[in-house]
């Protein structure tokens, strides 16, 4: 059977907003309309994908399923319609790729000033799964942090991203200036595989109502201060690699050119080298940098 995309969308509509009203609203269609449209839909699956009651709407093991199928399926068809729109108007594109708390840009504009006539966008990963964005084809390169799966990969490795803990500011340790993992023994830890969060904004506010302490990059501590929290640097935690990420089949001029350019530029910027960890040292009792 062929897959209906504008009722994948109407679909993970419903999915994310949990509700058919708020859906139909965001959808900017009737809600009995996107009610015909899903029931349509799990006809055409062959299996039910929402568990309905007068109050809210759940998700099915096949509608989850499907759910997680959709986030690498509908970003995957936008990036080919605009690679098709692109060749149709003679546009050269370059998208990048990049972990949250590794700023791109300074990269970007040293390209630019040498490719004007390339077109640029960046695009955020998700943190579990930093590589998706160059496999389903939305970006040809990627900066990150290890580490991901690396197969069918060409990875050309940056520098470093030191570890801190971020905690409640209440919190015993939370004082610090400096920790080593021998501190943490015995302290609960939030830990990805018995619980991934599906954003940092959720995982710090896990954090900062007592849920656990984690270990973050300290590039993403510092943009995402917040004064309730405190990053303490770990001062014996392996420290996070960060690198250049790109398909390894991938061979164009411009691909090339980006990854000369960003290497020199990433690496003389020192953002995630030694220079990063003495900085890490600097953090304060409140976690903000002093």
């Amino acid at each position: 059977m062929d897959l209906d995309l504008r009722k994948l969308r109407y679909f993970v509509a419903v999915a994310e907003h949990r509700h058919f009203g708020r859906a139909a609203e965001h959808l900017y269609i009737a809600q009995p309309v996107l009610s015909r449209q899903i029931r349509s839909f799990e006809q055409e699956l062959g299996c039910t994908l929402l568990l309905r009651t007068t109050r809210s709407v759940d998700l099915t093991p096949a509608g989850e399923r499907l759910y997680e199928e959709a986030q690498q399926l509908l970003p995957s068809v936008a990036a080919a319609v605009q690679r098709v729109h692109d060749t149709e108007q003679g546009v050269q594109r370059l998208t990048v790729a990049f972990s949250p708390g590794l700023p791109v840009s300074d990269a970007i504009r040293a390209f630019t000033s040498r490719h004007a006539d390339v077109e640029t966008d960046v695009i955020p990963t998700r943190w579990w799964e930093p590589d998706r964005p160059i496999r389903d084809g939305r970006a040809q390169v990627a900066y990150l942090r290890r580490s991901f799966d690396e197969s069918g990969l060409r990875v050309v490795p940056l520098g470093h991203d030191p570890r801190v803990a971020c905690m409640p500011t209440t919190h015993p340790l939370a004082g610090r200036r400096e920790l080593t993992c021998a501190d943490l023994d015995g302290e609960r830890m939030l830990d990805v595989p018995r619980r991934r969060t599906s954003s940092l904004e959720e995982k710090f506010e896990l954090i900062a109502t007592g849920h656990g302490i984690a270990l973050i990059p300290q590039s993403i501590a510092r943009p995402y201060s917040r004064p309730d929290l405190a990053h303490v640097p770990v001062t014996d935690a392996p420290a996070f690699e960060t690198c250049l990420a790109v398909a390894a089949d991938r061979r164009e001029k411009l691909v090339r050119d980006f990854l000369e350019i960003a290497t020199a530029t990433l690496r003389h910027s020192g953002a995630s080298g030694p220079s990063a960890l003495r900085a890490g040292h600097r953090f304060g009792e409140s976690g903000s940098v002093t």
